[in-house]
């Protein structure tokens, strides 16, 4: 069968479109003149609502994509002799082409291994006892991704652990949430967790909040819940390029889907539908599920006849570890049609002779 149009549903939920409520908010918010770098009144508002979310008032910045929140909350976290600990596939590692190294000027990111891309007490401890002395940088941070790279989700008993583990060594600890709200619909739904039970009530310091992956416009937000971290961490904003001069537009896209919470249920979407693709494939002759889907990302070991019939069908999406290691996504817009015709294309591929 010739190649069909590309489809990239799958590839990566960066590959949405914006949400209906932040571009009612965008449209809305495009009226008339207002003070810029942050001093309106929408710009108050925003953050009004996630000191409403988290339960306590915290410091809240917006910069423009989840390397320069990682990188950003990093700087504020570690000087150039830090280090920073992180599992080995987190994107402070793997993605942020050395961000955090240029933003701390120097802090070294030390990578730690953990299965189904979760850090673990023992490999955390292990690292605060590396070298000897002023020979080697001092730990600084700790960076828990959640969701993590393979779609699994820490507990919020496992963030305290780890958080408790790290703060006894004098260690900051961030969150890169850049799939934050499908962990939050997860967990929510398993355990009745919150956004502050997973966040400053386990002991993160400073949370990167994914707008883009829900839906958003070059909108991510920084939530410092250790308030004396923030402090001048404004101008750190500004020296890297990340100050909105129309700081209105990032803003008000978080009041529109904090308000009724569209943040939440867009994730839940996208995790619903990760399950549904999931369930599609998972009993398929030759797929074999690797992690389990707990948000919105479908990790799979597909025969390579399979893979490239999809890819053939122009299905777009990732080898991800391994020979035969892949990676589907769902975003805040996928359908069930797109799941079921997906799944309807891989069950003719596997039953062709």
């Amino acid at each position: 069968m010739p190649a069909s149009a590309p489809d990239y549903t799958f590839a990566s939920d960066n590959t949405a479109g914006i949400c209906p409520e932040a571009m009612a908010a965008l449209h809305a918010a495009n009226q008339g003149h207002a003070p810029g770098y942050g001093d309106d009144v929408k710009t108050a508002r925003a953050k009004a609502r996630f000191a409403a979310l988290f339960e306590r008032e915290c410091e809240v910045f917006f910069v423009f994509n989840g390397t320069a929140a990682n990188a950003l909350a990093l700087s504020a976290a570690c000087r150039s002799y830090h280090c920073i600990l992180c599992h080995e596939l987190a994107h402070a590692d793997t993605d942020e082409c050395g961000g955090p190294e240029f933003f701390t000027g120097g802090s070294k990111i030390i990578p730690l291994p953990g299965p189904h891309a979760k850090l673990t007490p023992a490999a955390v401890e292990a690292a605060m006892h590396r070298g000897h002395g002023v020979h080697y940088p001092k730990p600084g941070a700790l960076t828990l991704t959640q969701a993590t790279e393979l779609g699994t989700v820490y507990s919020a008993a496992e963030i305290t652990t780890l958080a408790a583990a790290a703060h006894r060594h004098g260690l900051i600890v961030h969150m890169d949430g850049a799939r934050f709200a499908n962990a939050v619909a997860t967990l929510a739904a398993r355990d009745g967790a919150s956004p502050a039970d997973l966040t400053w009530r386990a002991g993160v310091d400073v949370l990167s909040f994914g707008g883009t992956k829900n839906g958003m416009l070059t909108t991510e937000a920084l939530v410092f819940f250790n308030r004396d971290l923030a402090r001048d961490f404004a101008y750190r904003v500004k020296q890297s390029g990340q100050l909105a001069s129309k700081h209105r537009f990032a803003a008000v896209q978080w009041s529109a889907m904090l308000a009724d919470g569209a943040w939440l249920r867009h994730a839940a979407h996208a995790n619903a539908m990760a399950r549904r693709l999931a369930a599609g494939l998972g009993d398929l002759s030759g797929c074999t599920p690797a992690f389990p889907v707990e948000a919105n990302g479908v990790f799979l070991r597909l025969p390579a006849a399979l893979a490239d019939g999809l890819a053939a069908r122009g299905w777009q999406f990732y080898r991800f570890f391994g020979d035969d290691g892949y990676r589907l996504m769902c975003g805040w817009d996928t359908t069930p049609q797109a799941v079921d015709a997906l799944i309807a294309d891989a069950r003719s591929l596997v039953t062709t002779p």
